[in-house]
């Protein structure tokens, strides 16, 4: 896919059917701007507190993190140098880690002081247990999501586990999860593959209680709680499904009702979809968007900067291995390539508040997009 010439694109982003639209790649193409690191460590973990402080993480228990968005510290979690930190939520000296891997390669580490000390707060202790992703309301109330395992009857049920503490967890009842269905499974690629929208209500002091997240496998589905978990929906979704590397890597929403899915077969990253669709109803319903050709996607992302009246054009950022499009409709779509003598690829996308975007991808690779 990256060395077509064309690129054709029918933008469906709010299921509005136009004109298929040509864009030729060398003339729209970009470049994100590539940070030194000094790592080679394989990153998917990102958050970007600010354009100032963000962190990411990676394998061999590696964090890094930055003060003022260009120079980035490389560090180990001691203890941790065989874990895989595919996760990182942080709130400026406040962070949280999330390994993923067979039982207690599954752990969750947090850290008060930029990271001077870490406190290890859970290690699952279930051998069929895989964490894959972990997402904050605030620095108190969080959730992670782990790969389905047997429940008391023996059914497969996804793990959630919560905190409203920054401090504990505890297991959301299994009795409340619909079951998985064989061979349904989360991804671990990008820390994107459950979704809340952030923030707690100043009146309640409670999180917002909708909860998402997607799954591939044999299925696509996507699960949703409107309660924080008390109950559920599971929607079937169009996107490409069968193998055990194929299904939904990523689920983002801008609010209670817009939302996307993404993903594809990372085995074949270049075959053409159906690897993306959108919601208007809260993922009651998904249409699949009418890009061609598309990719393997492994993470989406809507920009966090606040719409006003003089620009409230919305935008998307969708990662794929070796290139980044950049959707601000009604516009068309923009392919950001890195240049082809850094060879870099990509992972994750973590929005930063004031508008653009933190990348992040194998080989300690660390990108920024205006």
């Amino acid at each position: 896919m990256c060395k077509l010439q064309t690129v054709i694109y029918c933008d469906n982003l709010f299921m509005r059917f136009l004109p298929i639209i040509i864009v030729t790649t060398a003339a729209l193409a970009q470049s994100p701007q590539i940070l030194a690191t000094h790592t080679a460590e394989s990153l998917r973990g990102a958050s970007a507190v600010s354009r100032k402080i963000a962190w990411v993480s990676g394998t061999h228990g590696t964090y890094l993190r930055t003060t003022d968005g260009q120079t980035w510290v490389s560090a180990q979690v001691p203890g941790a140098e065989s874990l895989d930190f595919r996760a990182v939520v942080a709130f400026s000296d406040d962070a949280f880690l999330m390994s993923a891997g067979p039982g207690g390669q599954s752990r969750i580490y947090r850290t008060s002081d930029a990271g001077e000390h870490w406190q290890l707060q859970l290690t699952s202790t279930n051998p069929k247990g895989f964490f894959d992703s972990m997402v904050f309301w605030d620095k108190t109330h969080g959730i992670v999501l782990g790969d389905p395992i047997p429940d008391e009857s023996g059914r497969l049920k996804f793990e959630l586990l919560l905190t409203d503490d920054g401090q504990t967890w505890h297991q959301l009842p299994p009795a409340n999860l619909p079951p998985a269905l064989e061979g349904e499974g989360a991804f671990a690629a990008s820390n994107t593959c459950i979704a809340i929208l952030p923030g707690v209500s100043v009146a309640a002091a409670t999180p917002d209680p909708n909860i998402w997240f997607a799954t591939g496998g044999k299925v696509a589905r996507v699960f949703h709680s409107p309660d924080r978990g008390q109950t559920w929906q599971v929607i079937n979704t169009p996107i490409l499904h069968g193998p055990d590397s194929a299904g939904i890597f990523s689920i983002a929403f801008r609010d209670a009702t817009h939302g996307v899915i993404a993903g594809g077969d990372y085995k074949h990253p270049d075959k053409d979809g159906p690897n993306l669709a959108f919601t208007e109803d809260g993922g009651k319903t998904w249409s699949l968007s009418q890009i061609h050709p598309q990719a393997y996607f492994s993470a989406v992302a809507y920009e966090r900067k606040p719409a006003n009246k003089a620009d409230s054009k919305e935008r998307i950022f969708l990662v794929g291995q070796n290139f980044i499009f950049d959707f601000r409709p009604p516009a068309n779509p923009i392919r950001l390539n890195p240049k082809k003598k850094l060879a870099v690829k990509f992972n994750a996308v973590s929005p930063y508040p004031e508008g653009g975007a933190l990348i992040v991808g194998p080989k300690g690779t660390i990108a920024t997009i205006p």
